[in-house]
């Protein structure tokens, strides 16, 4: 009775829509497909039943999955849901029935429904027998034929039951059914693309049935990209001798994993559109997906603002390879897919690579694909954003779109790409292949012998190319594993190209499953060079390496996607020889082709010899080492087998070429079966043929032995197996040479770098001299390579690509070489940072460099096999290891031993999978040219004898098959495991309880397991004894094998959980040293641990390797043993350990057999006390659903701690009653190794029980460390100046400074007193400052002097161009809003300039001091001018504008500003759960915030100095914590004012949205939600919002922008949070920002209730400060400074009357600047805060611009809000008189006359489209073009003054709910046309004037020429809205058939506007109408002149003008007449004179 596992699926009901159905069924990986249900409505029945014979019995936690698809013919099946269901209840029942919904890609439930019947048979008749009759029989229609075909497939997979395969015991007939879903898997499984298997990455990647027992392959495999990456050896990098090399720390990610993408793109509008009268629409399309702006209609210049946003959830490659096409369509409508006028196309990954992901506001210039000769077809000016998870992107603030206009100069193009791109063609020539894998399976191979009768090769391949969006495929090679192709394939796309990779692929045409069977990808940056002295793309003729999934085919591979090119290959698959050209297309030629179609073309061959000389190479491996083996593997023996192409590939079979036959390079043909297996076998005895040797490929099976509970170990103990492998290549050694070379270069300066990173973060000594010395190697290293690339240039083979490369590097490398030396001179102690970047730029040149374009020798594979299934497996890059005579050239690996970790392949190794090591193996690799073979065991750890196969035959050659070592070395090693810190959370608690093991060798052990922590402090000694390792002692001494230390989370049921893993090298002490310094005892170091990519945590630990020595005697005796040719057992006598040094034992007894780490090495400590300010807690979640109500803060840090008072009611009052605590503790003396401290917050429960809420780790204590103030310091504030200004040079930011330059009153001199130097007595120094100059003490006087010179000049400059003032009542909030933001433009620009500068002078400078000329003085002026810098150069350039009062917008949170308000009180994040879900995504931060800790730490060194404490006022209770205020409850009246919100992601189908605003405080909420805005994703709001609040209860404000809907739930667009509690508290006084001018009335009107003068009381008195003095003569001194100001100011009615103000709030603007407790006030301002989804983590989903003023509610009441409300549209009305138009050009040939005549009429409009638009009546046949119409268009508008728009509101389409509002450029446009009676009428010309800048038209119409248009910048322009009234003559133009504008008429226009008050008095009439009616135009009567005497015109017509013409067609008639008879008559003639008749 075999075990078997039946479903039966019966129906699936609820579906949507109507379609094809489809179910696919999956257990243990194995799927089967139902048949297709056509045309099946809401319910699909598909009553079949299939059946998986299972081998190993089913355990209650494995799965069943059930997809049901939409099924496609010709796309891929799209998913409807999926039903997944755990077997537990099946295997225990043995029958189920089944019901329930499906959950779709998002887990959640959707409404369809399924239904199923399980059942379970199993072994042992456990489950009640059944037969398969219970089941509905399905109809047998379709199973006879294939059946002997899938029970030879399905016979492998019943190999455990006891009937033989296939002859089950219920006969025939169950084996037809399940051979009916077998085989229609293998159908349809074809048909499904690979596509899908990549999206969903739930498909268990099994299908052999062996692998089933592997339970352990988790279904669904996680996705994750991390593969095992291992951590930072800060100990491995410090001694590297030349036997090993050094482990690889970070392994390369797996990149095939889907992130979310969000590409956002902004169509604005577009110009210059080629064509005429054009209704235009613009298309954007990404990959698959298209999505379409609205039409305009019958312009060249649409405006459109429509955004758009597409979102991906893909792998990254897939992603940055996407085509992103923009077009412009014309007259797209339902019915006509309209015509192409151009596109413009560029990948995604260009946009990425972009600063800020994104170009913004730029123009595409577009072109005509099947016409290259056009030249441009106009632009579009476009935004495009691509935000991966985790990027935030800033928007470019908007400012006034002036410098934008400009086309040529804001092109879109990356940086250093030419504006003019020409055509080119690209050239992609596909020679042939080589060694392609088997794409079918034995099976398929003998039915097809059985068909056809013959054994041919299986697999048809074609050749596939995609780049730019195009794809060009070769003809198919059928039945070849090599096949020739010999033809080009030819794209035609602009130079330079904005796609970065050409994709080539080669693919097996199939009917039915079509497959790729491998991709390379061609970078083209790395095939060209764009530099002065570049190249153009070039590369080959040159063979690809290829790699993807494993040789052995399988129908459904799981690996497919390694073959599409996504994710590591784990197999060589082929290799193609291609050559890629380009060539530039010179347009203008005739004989062009213009179509930009892909083509394809024949080539001639390429000889043998183009790629390279053939010769022998030889590779050679030996395994010393095989340890952590995974457990999960099982026991069966293992081996490894290696490969390098197909060479040792035992599928392939390739061995040697057969003796003549040395072409076969790639194991073309099969060599036969009985030689291949020979060679697996031949380990022992080798075939010798012809001395030529066989390779031998793989190690002899071998049993594991336990390592421990989770790894083998494989007993090579003496004897280590050997593999070697001869392969044929070309010979391009060279190309990897210098890979090679540059690659050691690039190692040692990471590694320097690192070391210097290090220093700087440990804050050891001389960081600089570190870098000097790295930079002296990277510019010696740089010159060896222009000495060593440049040989052998003339080898076969070289290509165009590598001469041309070559240069470039030589010329890159000796560049480099010169800057690093420069560099070198300039490095500094106070520079370092700034070169570090620098040099951290040259890592990523070299590495760029050293990636070699065109491959040679394919990589070395190393499989591990388990009873010969392939389980991991390691890739070598061939370089790595290629052996060269010059040392630089040697690969990094070459005859070094390697610490190889193997990993699963493809999608198996994401997630935990990956994380885990599969092995780890000691490896030794050589590989050379068989010639240079004598050296090939050089390198190896000496004392071995090679065992070599054959014996005696005098062969020398023969490597050996294995090494026998007889020298060993027995050590001692100690693992001193202090501490953990940081590590990752294991637990649902957010806590782990972690523990460490250590490998070394074959040995393992395990220190304690410390509950609830994620700071361990072990201190715990391990001692692993008798470690025995093979080799001479001294190479052990410098390079011993590495240690890996892996963290392990302990849970009490089930498996340890894995933390992270980390690598150590012990420092090795030999018998003969001495234990003692400067080595010994090692110092503790921190090592970084990981957990697949990302950093999990450091360890605090020291590792040492004590040899232990022999006894005298047992040497003795294993002397006489080797003569007996016996293997020395030699013993270790107890004398031997005493010599080691001592282990202090166990000091402490609770802790057992624990021993500690002794006392020279763990950290020397003193006392240290901390004192805790509790504060309270805020937005604890619930825990188990039930409320935190009691809740405690315990603070511990190492063993010490201390409790905070309980919280009473945590409802009524968060805060703690208490407010300082302290304890005393004993810390290591180096900061840095101080453990961390953390913070728990647990609530009490009733009878003593406590619940852990969340936990918090502050790792670094360093911030919270007290220093008592220096009392010499005297020049305090000097001090901290020119540190700011240092800072304000590292950090470009300019924090702390204050912001003067909005002072607008000339006498605003500020003067401050400097502290004086201590020689002289007290006198109050006074400096004048200029009022705009940043309030910056300056030095040096004569600067000062300059700066005023040039700033009078400019003002003078200034006031020429300045219009008249902005009259003050004009003036409202947003005139201050726009100047403010167009001041922050401004400083951002300066800001930049001010960089660029400040390093010029920085090297300069440098330059100086190495000539030791520098006087020290210049500091100081460096820094206080490059403050000027920052912020006065800004001042200057806007000084003639600076009437309007201004604020400050900060274009980010004004947390980031002002260091998240933590100045005394800090926000601790409490966590809880575990840092990854169940599936294994990690998980963000925030999902596990459980709530907050308010509070803050000071620790100090005992003792404390008393000065401090005998201070006036010194509170004991408060500790350091003095003056903090009190946290009772306090109530606060909360003004929230919401501007604007700009970019906000779409929420409705149409692209846009309905915003409006949700504020929630506490409990109090306000819905804005009938003020919505209707269609808009950059509403203004312009709104105040009032709610009272009583802190600490409700502190968090939400202000969240929610998407209105007319029907259903209204969605959340994104939301932003903002503590206010800290804002309110914070020293910076965010309560209500700081005006910069005081005034009693008008837009700026003071708004806090507290004047500046109380204020500044209120702050001198808090800070015991001596004043505010008011004096004389507008002095105000505070401290020891005084500050000026003006002292007058004018009430509502002019009177003008003294004030103090304005003293007190120059004090405020400049509060940093006093001594001690200075620091920045929050001035007025607006920030803009991002917008966040919950639902989309990480992705900003728009922004919003407001500001929060708070008041406390004990105070006088603040005034009511400032009005911030939107400004209205003012309404005028434009009047337009067309008097006559001139020299119009004449269309229309009059039917009778011939003459040329036009029938001229003017159209007009003002608004976006022509819904307004006005015609003038038809001047009849006009002979000279002139046209009279006296003719009035009234246009009436809505105009915004402030941003020059038109605001127009209209419903968008018939269905839409309500209004929309546009803002539209004022714009009139002006049309001449020809009237037709009865077809339609022709566009002659247009002229579009923007009314706020159009040039003047001329007096006359003969003045008036094109050159109006075509030089309109140059001209004056003028604006109507200041004219009010214009008269003159206009042109029209038109595009000719050439693109080039013409003159097409001239038009006598007058405009007139007016407000609409006054057009209400004085109306006027359209067209000629009363009121106000123009005069009729005087017409000439020609018009009309044909209508009144028709008989007349005829005969004038035929007579005078068509007489000739008459008479030529007469003639020609009759000719044709007669050519017609002779044609009749001729054959009956010839007939008779044929036959003579």
């Amino acid at each position: 009775m075999t075990m078997a596992l039946l479903v039966y699926l019966k129906t699936v009901s609820e579906l949507r829509g109507k379609g094809d159905r489809i179910a696919k069924v999956s257990f243990r990986g194995l799927s089967f497909y139902s048949r297709v249900l056509e045309n099946c409505e809401d319910e699909a029945r598909f009553e079949e039943a299939f059946r998986w014979p299972v081998a190993s019995k089913v355990d209650g936690n494995e799965m069943l999955e059930i997809h049901i698809y939409n099924y496609s013919k010709v796309f891929t099946n799209r998913l409807i849901g999926t039903f997944r269901m755990v077997l537990q209840k099946v295997v225990e029942e043995g029958h189920l029935e089944v019901s329930d919904t499906l959950i779709d890609d998002n887990n959640t439930a959707i409404q369809t429904s399924i239904s199923i019947e399980i059942r379970y048979q199993a072994m042992d008749g456990s489950v009640r027998v059944w037969s398969d009759g219970e089941f509905l029989d399905v109809p047998d229609d379709r199973d006879g034929m294939f059946q002997f075909e899938t029970e030879s497939l399905l016979s492998s997979h019943s190999r455990s039951s006891g009937t033989p395969p296939g002859k089950s015991s219920h006969g025939i007939p169950t084996f037809k059914k399940a051979g009916k879903g077998v085989f229609s898997a293998m159908k349809l499984g074809k048909v499904r693309s690979s596509k899908e298997d990549h999206k969903k990455g739930d498909d268990p990647a099994i299908l052999e049935t062996e692998d089933l027992d592997r339970k352990a392959m988790r279904l669904g495999g996680g996705h994750d990209p991390d593969t095992i990456s291992l951590a930072s050896v800060t100990a491995v990098t410090t001694n590297v001798s030349n036997k090993r090399s050094k482990p690889d720390i970070k392994m390369e990610p797996g990149a095939g994993r889907p992130v979310d993408y969000q590409i956002s793109v902004t169509v604005i509008e577009a110009r210059q559109l080629v064509g005429l009268n054009m209704d235009p629409v613009v298309c954007v399309e990404i990959g698959e997906e298209k999505k379409y702006t609205s039409m305009k209609e019958s312009t060249n210049c649409p405006y459109y603002n429509e955004y758009f946003v597409f979102d991906f959830h893909v792998p990254p490659d897939v992603m940055f390879d996407k085509i992103l096409k923009l077009s412009v369509i014309h007259s797209k409508n339902l019915l006509r897919s309209g015509t192409l006028v151009g596109t413009f196309k560029l990948d995604v990954g260009t946009v990425y690579t972009q600063p800020e992901h994104q170009f913004y506001h730029k123009w595409a210039m577009l072109s005509d694909p099947d016409d290259i000769t056009a030249g441009c077809k106009g632009y579009i000016k476009c935004d495009i954003a691509v935000v991966g998870k985790g990027d935030n992107i800033k928007t470019p603030h908007k400012a006034n779109e002036t410098d934008e206009d400009d086309i040529e100069g804001n092109l879109l193009l990356p940086e250093g790409v030419p504006s003019e791109r020409q055509w080119a063609r690209f050239y992609v020539k596909i020679y042939r292949a080589e060694g392609l894998p088997k794409m079918n399976t034995s099976i398929m191979a003998n039915v097809k012998k059985a068909f056809i009768g013959e054994n041919r090769d299986l697999v048809d391949p074609y050749v596939q190319v995609q780049f730019a969006g195009q794809k060009g495929k070769t003809s198919v090679q059928k039945s070849s594993y090599e096949p020739i192709w010999n033809e080009q394939i030819i794209f035609t796309e602009m130079f330079p190209p904005l796609c970065k990779r050409i994709k080539v692929q080669i693919r097996d045409s199939d009917k039915v499953n079509d497959v790729a069977i491998g991709t390379h990808f061609i970078d083209l940056r790395k095939i060209s060079n764009d530099g002065d002295k570049g190249f153009l793309p070039t590369l080959g003729p040159a063979w690809v390496n290829m790699y993807g999934s494993t040789r052995n085919y399988t129908l459904m591979d799981e690996h497919q996607d390694l073959n599409e090119g996504l994710g590591e290959g784990v197999s060589f698959r082929a290799r193609l020889l291609i050559s890629v050209a380009v060539e530039i297309l010179d347009t203008t030629s005739v004989e062009i082709m213009s179509s930009t179609d892909v083509q394809l073309e024949p080539v001639s061959n390429i000889s043998e010899s183009a790629t390279g000389k053939l010769e022998e190479f030889f590779l050679f491996g030996s395994f010393l080492e095989a340890t952590m083996i995974d457990r999960k593997i099982g026991d069966k023996p293992i081996n490894f087998e290696v490969t390098i192409g197909n060479y040792g590939n035992q599928l392939d079979g390739v061995s040697k070429p057969v003796a003549g036959k040395k072409k076969k390079k790639d194991g073309g043909g099969e060599s036969d079966e009985e030689e291949s297996e020979l060679i697996q076998n031949s380990s022992d005895e080798e075939a010798e043929d012809d001395g030529d040797l066989a390779s031998v490929s793989s190690t002899p099976p071998m049993k594991p032995v336990i390592t421990d509970r989770n790894y083998f170990h494989l007993p090579y103990f003496e004897k280590k197996p050997c593999i070697y492998i001869k392969s044929w290549w070309q010979d391009q050694r060279r190309r990897l040479y210098n890979s090679n070379i540059m690659d050691k270069i690039a190692d040692k300066l990471e590694e320097g770098l690192n070391d210097v990173q290090e220093i700087i973060k440990t804050e050891k000594a001389f960081p600089e001299r570190r870098l000097r010395g790295v930079l002296e190697e990277l510019s010696a290293g740089c010159s060896r390579f222009v000495t060593l690339a440049n040989k052998d240039q003339n080898q076969a083979g070289r290509t165009k690509l590598d001469r041309e490369r070559l240069k470039s590097c030589m010329r890159e490398m000796e560049s480099m070489s010169q800057q690093a030396k420069t560099i070198r001179s300039q490095v500094k102690r106070n520079t370092v940072r700034d070169k570090l970047k620098l040099s951290l730029n040259f890592l990523q040149r070299l590495r760029f460099l050293a990636d070699e374009p065109q491959h040679s020798i394919p990589d070395v594979f190393i499989w591990m096999m388990s009873n010969n299934k392939r389980i991991a497996y390691a890739r070598v890059p061939c370089k790595d290891i290629l052996y060269s005579i010059v040392d630089e050239e040697m690969g990094k690996e070459c005859g070094k031993v390697k610490a190889v970790f193997l990993r699963l392949p493809g999608k198996k190794g994401f997630g935990p999978a990956g994380w885990t090591v599969q092995a780890k193996l000691e490896m030794y690799l050589w590989l050379g040219l068989n010639k240079q073979r004598k050296d090939f065991l050089s390198g190896l750890p000496s004392g071995f004898e090679e065992n070599k196969a054959v014996k005696g035959t005098g062969l020398q050659a023969v490597p050996p098959i294995s090494l026998i070592y007889n020298m060993k070395q027995v050590f001692q090693l100690r693992a001193h495991m202090y501490q953990a810190r940081s590590l990752f959370a294991a637990d649902s608690s957010g806590l782990s309880d972690p523990f460490a093991r250590v490998f070394f060798s074959t040995h393992s052990q395990v220190t304690e397991v410390l509950s609830e922590t994620l700071c361990p402090t072990w201190d715990q000694l391990l001692v692993f004894d008798n470690v025995e390792l093979y080799g001479e002692a001294t190479e052990l001494r410098d390079d011993p094998p590495i240690i890996v230390i892996e963290i392990y989370d302990q849970d009490t049921v089930g498996k340890a959980e894995f933390i992270g893993r980390t690598f150590a090298k012990p420092l090795t002490k030999m018998v003969d040293e001495h234990y003692g310094p400067p080595r010994f005892p090692p110092q503790l170091e921190y090592y970084q641990i990981f957990r697949g990519n990302c950093t999990a945590g450091e360890l605090l630990a020291a590792f040492e390797l004590l040899q232990i020595p022999y006894d005298d005697e047992e040497i003795r005796r294993a002397l006489i043993a080797v003569h007996d040719f016996a293997v020395p057992q030699i013993k270790i006598g107890p004398a031997g350990r005493t010599e080691l040094p001592p282990i202090d034992g166990p000091s402490d007894v609770d802790r057992g057999p624990i021993l500690p780490v002794p006392l020279g090495i763990r950290p020397i400590l003193s006392r240290y006390r901390i004192e805790v300010l509790f504060w309270g807690l805020r937005d604890l979640k619930r825990i188990n659903l039930a409320q935190v109500d009691r809740p405690r803060v315990d603070i511990e840090c190492a063993g010490k701690g201390i409790q905070s008072a309980l919280i009473q009611n945590y409802k009524k009052n968060p805060n703690f009653s208490t407010l300082v605590k302290w304890f005393e503790v004993d810390l290591p003396e180096n900061e840095l190794l101080h453990p961390p401290l953390n913070i728990r917050v647990v609530d009490c429960r009733a009878f003593g029980r406590y619940t852990l809420v969340g936990s918090h780790a502050v790792t670094s204590l360093r911030k919270f460390i007290y220093t008592p103030p220096d009392k010499r310091a005297n020049n305090w504030a000097h001090t901290a100046k020119l540190a700011n200004g240092y800072l304000a040079l590292i950090n470009g930011t300019s924090r702390s400074r204050p912001h003067s330059h909005a002072i607008s009153h000339s006498s605003g001199d500020i003067v401050v007193n400097m502290d004086p130097e201590p020689n002289i007595k007290k006198i109050d120094t006074v400096v004048k400052l200029d009022a705009t100059s940043d309030a910056v003490v300056k030095i040096d006087v004569n600067e000062d002097e300059k700066e005023k010179e040039k700033k009078k000049k400019k003002k003078k400059k200034g006031e020429e161009v300045e219009e008249e003032e902005p009259d003050e009542s004009m003036l409202d909030w947003w005139s201050k809003y726009f100047a403010s933001i167009e001041t922050m433009m401004e400083n951002l620009r300066a800001q930049e300039a001010a960089w660029a500068e400040a390093e010029e002078r920085e090297d300069l400078e440098i330059a100086a001091e190495g000539a030791g000329t520098k006087p020290k003085e210049k500091i100081k002026t460096k820094s206080s001018k490059d403050k000027k810098k920052n912020h006065g150069d800004g001042v200057e350039k806007k000084l003639p504008k600076l009437r309007v009062d201004e604020l400050m917008v900060f274009n980010k949170e004004l947390e980031t500003e002002f260091e998240h308000f933590e100045d005394w009180l800090h926000t601790f994040n409490l966590y809880r759960g575990k840092a990854i879900d169940d599936d294994d995504h990690a998980m963000v931060d925030d999902d596990r915030i459980v709530g907050r800790f308010k509070g803050s730490l000071c620790m100090y060194k005992l003792p404390l100095s008393d000065e401090i404490t005998r201070e006036a006022g010194f509170d004991p209770n408060m500790g350091m914590f003095q003056s903090i205020p009190h946290n009772d409850p306090i109530n606060v009246l909360v003004r929230v004012y919401v501007v604007r919100a700009t970019d906000l992601h779409p929420a409705d189908i149409n692209g846009k949205a309905d915003p409006y605003i949700v504020i929630k405080l506490g409990k109090s909420e306000i819905k804005d939600k009938e003020n919505y805005i209707s269609k808009q994703l950059n509403p203004v709001f312009g709104k105040s919002f009032d709610i009272e609040a009583t802190f600490p209860m409700e502190s968090m404000l939400t202000v969240s922008v929610y998407d209105w809907d007319l029907v259903g739930t209204d969605d959340l667009i994104g939301e932003t949070k903002i503590d206010l509690e800290n804002r309110y508290y914070s020293k910076h006084r965010a309560t209500c920002g700081i005006a910069s001018s005081y005034s009693l009335h008008g837009y700026n009107m003071w708004r806090d209730p507290q004047k500046p003068t109380q204020i500044l009381a209120k702050l001198c008195k808090e800070g015991k400060l001596d004043g505010p003095h008011y004096g004389p003569g507008g002095k105000i001194k505070v401290a020891n400074r005084i500050f000026l100001g003006p002292t007058e100011i004018e009430d509502e009615n002019g009177l003008k009357k003294q004030t103090e103000e304005h003293l007190a709030l120059t004090v405020l603007k400049h509060w940093e600047e006093i001594p001690r407790v200075g620091c920045k006030l929050i001035p007025e301002h607006v920030e803009t805060r991002p917008l966040l989804n919950p639902d989309k983590p990480g992705i900003e989903q728009g922004r919003i611009e407001m500001w929060v003023d708070m008041f406390p509610m004990d105070v006088p009441a603040p005034g009511p809000a400032i009005d911030i409300s939107p400004r209205k549209p003012k309404r005028y009305e434009l009047r337009v008189i067309i008097w006559n138009t001139d020299e119009v050009i004449l269309e229309d040939d009059d039917y009778f006359t011939g003459e040329k005549s036009s029938d001229i009429f003017v159209r007009g409009w003002l608004k976006g489209q022509q819904e307004d638009k006005q015609d003038t009546d038809v001047h009849y046949h006009s002979l000279t073009g002139e046209g009279n119409f006296n003719w009035r268009f009234v246009f009436p508008f809505d105009y915004l003054m402030a941003e020059e728009k038109i605001v127009i509101s209209k419903k968008e389409s018939l269905f839409s709910w309500d209004e929309t509002e546009y803002k539209i450029p004022a714009r009139l446009t002006m049309q001449v046309w020809d009237a037709d009676h009865f077809s339609a009428d022709d566009f002659l010309g247009a002229i579009e004037l923007d009314l706020n800048r159009f040039p003047r038209g001329a007096k006359t119409a003969k003045q008036c020429s094109i050159d109006m248009v075509l030089n309109e910048q140059e001209l004056p322009t003028i604006s109507i809205f200041k004219q009010k009234r214009v008269k003159g003559w206009w042109p029209f133009v038109a595009r000719d058939e050439n693109d080039e504008l013409e003159l097409t008429g001239k038009v006598e226009a007058e405009l007139h506007l007016m407000t609409a008050e006054e057009a209400e008095k004085n109306p006027v009439g359209l067209g000629r109408n009363e009121p106000d009616p123009l005069e009729k135009p005087n017409r000439p009567d020609t018009t009309f002149l044909w209508f009144l005497s028709p008989l007349k015109a005829i005969r004038y017509l035929v007579c005078n003008r068509y007489k000739w013409l008459i008479i030529k067609i007469v003639l020609a008639l009759l000719l044709l007449i007669m050519v017609g008879l002779f044609l009749y008559s001729m054959p009956g003639y010839l007939v008779k004179k044929l036959l003579g008749a």
